[in-house]
C-alpha cells in the first residue's frame, strides 16, 4: 500500500511529538573552575639585559614572560639543540645507528680548532668514532668537530644536514629560523629567534626524553681530556637539567635552560647577554619568577564528557562531546577562579558524526584575553537513525528553522 506524501508528514509529526526535546537547547557551558588559592600581588616581571628572551611553560607551550621574543638572532652553539634532535630523529627512524663507526673528515676536524666558542671534541683527522660518543662530545662539550661529523654522517654532507634542519624546524612551526650549518659558525642566513629556540627545546624534551638525559651530565672525557658542560646552572641550581649554551662576537653569550621543581617544568631562553655569568643569572630569575608566580592545572580530561547536546536524525537522541587531550592552563597562582570557560557549537548537531570530528571550540580566557582555543569532538561515533527517526526530525528542523526565519523577519 502506498501512502501520500501527506499522510507520510502527518505520521513524521506524530513521531516528532514523542520526541523528548523539540528544540535544540542552547550549547552547555564547561563547569566553572573551583578556586584553589587566594590571589596575591605579584610583582612585575624582571627587565633583562639581552637582546631577546622567552619563559615558557613545558606542559602548555604557552609563553609566560618574553622580550623581543621574534627578534631575529644568531644562535651560535644552540644550533646544536637542533642538530642533536635530527639525529635523535634520524635514529628513531632506524637510518642511523649509535654503534655506528663514523669517519672524522678533514672539515670536521678543521672546525675543531677554528670554531664559533673555541669548542672542540679533539677529534682526531681521519679516526673513527661511536656515533654515541660523538653524541655526548656535541651536546656536552659542544664540540663543533662533533656536530659536523655527526651532520656528514647522518646525510653525506653538512649542507644536506642543514636542509634536513629546515624541514625538521617547519615542521615544530619555527617560523623565524633558518639553518646553514650543523654547529653555529657566523652565517646572515643562519639565524633563529628566542621563541624558536624555546618551541625546539620543548620539542626535544617531549619527543627524546633519552637523548635530553645528556643534557644534563655535567662533564665528558674523550682521548684522555675531560671537559666540563659550559651550562653552570647545572651546577647553581639542582632542579636544571638542561640544556643548551652559543656564543659569538656578534651573538654574544646565549643560553636555553629548563628546569623541573615539583610536577612543573619550565624553559628559559635568554640571547644576546653581555657575558657568561649575565646569561646564567638572567635566566636562573626567569626560572625563579616562573616558579614563584605561574602555576598549571588541568582543566579537562581526555575521556570524559564535556557537553552532551541533542542530537538531530541519529539512533541516540544526544551525543557526548569532550576535548582530543588533556587542556592544561598556566596561569598566574591565585588566579584559577578567575578563569572564564565557553564553548562555540552549532544551534543543531546532525548525525551521522565519527568519533574525533570536530564540531566546536574550547575558549578559556582569563581578564577578557584568550588563553588557550581547543577543539571540541565527538566521543564515539554517533550514526543516523531509521527511516522515520530521520524523517520526524527532518520535519521539526524544517518547523524550528521555519519558526527562527519568522522571528527573524518581526525582529526586522
Amino acid at each position: 500500500m502506498k501512502l501520500s506524501f501527506a499522510a507520510l508528514l502527518f505520521a513524521a509529526a506524530c513521531c516528532a511529538s514523542l520526541s523528548v526535546a523539540q528544540t535544540p537547547a542552547p550549547a552547555p557551558q564547561p563547569k566553572a573552575a573551583v578556586p584553589t588559592a587566594t590571589a596575591a600581588p605579584t610583582p612585575p616581571p624582571p627587565t633583562l639585559a639581552a637582546s631577546s628572551w622567552v619563559l615558557m611553560d613545558y606542559a602548555t607551550g604557552q609563553v609566560l614572560l618574553e622580550g623581543n621574543a621574534d627578534k631575529r638572532v644568531e644562535p651560535a652553539s644552540i644550533t646544536k639543540i637542533m642538530t642533536s634532535y635530527v639525529v635523535s630523529a634520524e635514529l628513531e627512524h632506524g637510518k642511523i645507528h649509535l654503534e655506528d663507526p663514523v669517519t672524522i673528515s678533514e672539515n670536521a676536524w678543521r672546525s675543531g680548532g677554528a670554531g664559533t666558542d673555541g669548542s672542540t671534541s679533539f677529534l682526531a683527522l681521519d679516526s673513527q668514532v661511536p656515533l654515541k660518543e660523538l653524541l655526548y662530545g656535541m651536546i656536552i662539550q659542544s664540540g663543533n668537530d662533533a656536530a659536523i661529523a655527526l651532520a656528514e654522517h647522518t646525510a653525506g654532507s653538512e649542507a644536506l644536514f642543514a636542509d634536513l634542519m629546515n624541514q625538521y624546524a617547519a615542521q615544530l612551526g619555527m617560523t623565524g629560523t633558518h639553518y646553514v650549518d650543523a654547529s653555529g659558525l657566523p652565517n646572515d642566513n643562519h639565524y633563529t629567534t628566542a621563541l624558536d629556540v624555546a618551541i625546539l627545546s620543548r620539542a626535544l624534551i617531549r619527543d627524546y626524553p633519552s637523548e635530553y638525559e645528556i643534557y644534563k651530565i655535567k662533564d665528558f672525557e674523550w682521548n684522555g681530556i675531560k671537559q666540563h658542560n659550559r651550562n653552570t646552572l647545572l651546577w647553581r641550581d639542582s632542579s636544571v637539567d638542561g640544556i643548551k649554551t652559543g656564543h659569538t662576537n656578534n651573538a654574544g653569550y646565549c643560553l636555553a635552560t629548563s628546569a623541573q621543581r615539583g610536577d612543573q617544568r619550565l624553559i628559559a631562553v635568554v640571547m644576546g647577554a653581555a657575558s657568561e655569568k649575565a646569561r646564567a643569572d638572567a635566566n636562573q630569575e626567569l626560572l625563579n619568577y616562573g616558579f614563584r608566580f605561574f602555576e598549571t592545572h588541568k582543566l579537562y580530561e581526555v575521556g570524559k564528557p564535556l557537553a552532551t547536546p541533542e542530537l538531530w536524525k541519529g539512533e541516540s537522541d544526544t551525543v557526548d562531546l569532550g576535548v582530543a587531550e588533556n587542556v592544561l592552563v598556566t596561569l598566574p597562582r591565585g588566579r584559577y577562579a578567575d578563569l572564564k570557560a565557553s564553548m562555540d557549537l552549532p544551534a543543531q548537531l546532525i548525525a551521522p558524526l565519527e568519533q574525533g570530528q570536530a564540531v566546536g571550540k574550547l575558549k578559556v580566557e582569563l581578564d577578557g584575553k584568550l588563553l588557550l582555543e581547543r577543539p571540541i569532538v565527538v566521543m564515539a561515533s554517533a550514526p543516523e537513525g531509521g527511516f522515520f527517526k530521520r524523517l520526524s526530525d527532518g520535519v521539526m528542523l524544517w518547523f524550528n528553522s521555519s519558526d527562527e526565519a519568522e522571528t527573524a523577519a518581526k525582529a526586522e
